[in-house]
């Protein structure tokens, strides 16, 4: 843990304000999770008996958000160095009848609101103040074991939260435990029923496994428990069932999202569909998903140009350098890298635009035009058929480092001109 770190300092200090005030309040959920791993969370939950008014009454109107008031949740406002905590009223929940939320709350004690949490492992409460742990549920032997246990009935709290089923599969990879055999049973069983939660949470556990180190045991995982073929269908013919033997594609694929280091999410997604080929099918796909424009086009267009650079040494150079103009360069050549090991062939296409990349300044990748339509338009020509064609001939020279002046640019439109004599009355 890091020290003097303001996020631990300020959840430590609600938790000092609250007990002063005589009530009980303790840290909850994944940061004691984290916290007993030795890992620094990544923000911090407080569970208490005071109501949500009295949290609001103790740090004031003005520094708490009622954002969740009605489930017993009261944000408090850090200071600019530290994060909010979230402040939630020890309780019970009601029936979910949307599979996604209680139809109403009971406040309560820590022992029974332990009861209600996801996994053993997140269902712990821990005092910063006295550092002792409170454990109703076996969190404690579940860590040391590293196991992703439901508490209690694995249906029963999948029935009230699908998205449950995903976060067993993230919390097992991610943290590289084992997930609890009647724990998995459920889900299996269970896994046709993700659906109920929305495209945006369901999308929103996919980005936290993909951008994950253990990316590819969270496929893997999702694979043999129902879910990748539910919350991914399209790659159904790459991975197949999870009950058969994983495809070549698959496996390529898993061997793939293993080589990658430290990448995006656009990255890890356009490696995970790359076997798709087509990008506006990748693209379909994103959009069904609700992720962000810029992240369609950007996953859309590696797998679109997936194979641009399989032989990039024989390309004209204006190809190449129009290619590695794009924001995206550096992730096509990072997926191309990982394609070409993972089918075993020969790196040095790859090599070279690496060492292209490396060396070679942006101004010679992408200078400046020598021409534009302006230019274009000052000679007489109208746009028409003929207009970007000479923009794109007079910049591909250019790129192919033929012509390097403007007055070159003019004499090349010159000649264009001439074997195009009709060009100045398009319209």
């Amino acid at each position: 843990m890091t020290v003097g770190d303001p996020n631990r300092e300020f959840a430590t200090e609600v938790v000092q304000r609250l007990q002063d005030a005589g009530y009980q309040a303790l840290w909850a959920g994944g940061c004691v999770r984290d916290f007993l791993l030795g890992r620094e969370p990544q923000d911090y939950d407080v569970a208490t008996n005071a109501t949500p008014e009295d949290v609001r009454n103790l740090f004031g109107h003005r520094r708490t958000l009622a954002v969740g008031a009605s489930f017993g949740v009261i944000i408090v406002r850090g200071p600019k160095q530290a994060g909010d905590v979230e402040v939630a009223t020890f309780r019970t929940e009601g029936p979910y009848l949307d599979g996604r939320r209680p139809e109403h709350v009971v406040f309560t004690t820590a022992e029974e609101d332990a009861q209600r949490r996801d996994f053993t492992i997140n269902g712990m409460f821990y005092d910063p103040l006295a550092a002792s742990v409170f454990d109703f549920v076996g969190g404690e032997k579940d860590l040391s074991l590293g196991i992703v246990r439901a508490i209690g009935d694995p249906h029963d709290r999948v029935r009230e939260d699908k998205l449950r089923m995903l976060r067993a599969v993230r919390f097992t990879a991610t943290l590289d435990f084992e997930l609890d055999d009647v724990t998995a049973s459920a889900v299996r069983e269970m896994a046709s029923e993700i659906h109920v939660v929305s495209v945006e949470r369901i999308s929103h556990e996919l980005k936290r496994m993909l951008v994950d180190p253990h990316r590819t045991r969270a496929v893997s995982l999702a694979r043999e428990v129902g879910l990748l073929s539910e919350i991914l269908p399209e790659l159904e013919e790459a991975f197949g069932s999870a009950d058969d033997e994983l495809p070549a594609a698959g496996d390529r694929t898993i061997h793939m999202l293993q080589l990658l280091q430290e990448p995006e999410f656009e990255l890890v997604m356009a490696a995970l569909c790359h076997s798709l080929e087509n990008g506006d099918a990748v693209r379909a796909l994103c959009r069904r998903l609700k992720l962000s424009n810029h992240e369609i086009d950007h996953i859309g267009w590696l797998v679109e140009h997936q194979h641009a650079l399989d032989d990039a040494r024989s390309l004209p150079l204006c190809l190449l350098k129009r290619l590695f103009a794009d924001r995206r360069a550096d992730d096509l050549v990072a997926l191309s890298r990982i394609r070409t090991l993972a089918e075993n062939r020969d790196l040095s296409s790859v090599v070279f635009c690496e060492e292209y990349l490396q060396h070679t300044p942006r101004e010679v990748i992408d200078p400046p035009p020598l021409l534009t339509g302006d230019d274009l338009v000052s000679q007489g020509l109208k746009p028409g058929p003929h207009f970007k064609d000479f923009l794109d001939f007079i910049r591909d020279a250019q790129l192919d480092e033929q012509i390097a002046t403007p007055e070159e640019a003019a004499a090349l439109l010159t000649q264009l001109l001439k074997n195009a004599p009709n060009a100045k009355q398009d319209t």
